[in-house]
């Protein structure tokens, strides 16, 4: 498993198995084996029906907790499958931190290139989202781990984008048209629009967390970013689909215009600081995030 993180703690895999074996004893003897990672956590199956979540740094092992007393609250309400916890591990044979352990959700992740139905697919996750952002915050405010940054306002990321921006253009072979992003992050950055009533959002709807079976958006996972803030940022996931797809979602949900610009500059922003930061440990995810950028710079208007 690959390190990301100047922070970043590793764990091999007679580790993984005496976590398991220590602590929940009924499921000894379960096999372990890779099953994907995220720039936060490593993914292991454990047989056929579980998975383990890790983390990879202590700012994320924090979101253990939350995850753990949340999704069995909100998943009542949600239209799709969505990770069931069943357990919570404690820190142990010299690994630092809390995890998790889930039912395992069969299917793939999405492949934006290969959706059967794209307009479909708008549709279902719009659906989700609709459903996500209508249900009530159950006292929950935008304070500690639900503050997540796609939450909050854009503004506060344009320190921060002009510095990605700078980065990138020391970047060797980088073929991508900085100056139009430049000016697409400013057109969205100079909108006064008024910040929109907080809901809860996942923040991270992109494919590696969009699960299919036979064609059908039938899950989500991941929910590390769960949060509660401004929804305009959760609505950047369109920009890893289609424009069929793109379409569909943003007539699902109706969403206006200046939100959808907003979205798309989060996409940008969150699409450019990938870039620079994982250039030489995780080239896969720097391909991720420049194939959302050109579909941004290939129809800035397609909205």
């Amino acid at each position: 498993m690959s390190t990301l993180h100047t922070d970043e703690v590793d764990i091999d895999d007679s580790t993984l198995r005496q976590l398991v074996d220590d602590q929940f004893p009924q499921w000894r003897g379960l096999s372990l084996r890779p099953a994907g990672h995220g720039t936060d956590n490593r993914m292991v199956r454990l047989g056929d029906e579980l998975v383990l979540r890790l983390p990879r740094t202590p700012g994320t092992a924090e979101d253990v907790a939350k995850e753990s007393w949340w999704l069995p609250r909100l998943s009542p309400h949600l239209p799709l499958e969505v990770p069931t916890p069943m357990g919570t591990g404690a820190p142990g044979a010299g690994y630092p931190f809390p995890w998790s352990v889930y039912r395992w959700i069969e299917g793939e992740p999405v492949d934006p290139e290969r959706l059967r139905d794209p307009e479909l697919f708008g549709v279902d996750l719009a659906r989700f989202v609709r459903a996500l952002h209508r249900i009530d915050l159950m006292g929950a405010t935008r304070e500690g781990t639900l503050s997540h940054y796609r939450g909050g306002r854009l503004s506060d990321l344009d320190a921060s984008v002009r510095t990605d921006l700078e980065a990138c253009r020391w970047l060797p072979g980088l073929d991508l048209d900085l100056t139009r992003l430049e000016a697409i992050w400013e057109d969205a950055v100079d909108q006064s629009l008024p910040a929109q009533p907080h809901t809860w959002m996942h923040s991270d709807l992109k494919p590696s967390n969009l699960v299919v079976r036979d064609g059908r958006l039938v899950g989500v996972i991941d929910f590390g970013g769960l949060s509660v803030g401004d929804p305009a940022g959760e609505h950047a996931a369109i920009w890893d689909l289609p424009a069929a797809a793109r379409r569909s979602y943003a007539e699902e949900l109706a969403i206006p215009r200046g939100t959808r610009v907003l979205a798309r500059a989060w996409a940008l922003a969150i699409s450019l600081s990938g870039v620079p930061y994982y250039w030489e440990t995780w080239p896969p995810f720097v391909q991720e995030c420049l194939r959302r950028l050109r579909l941004i710079l290939a129809d800035p208007d397609d909205l």
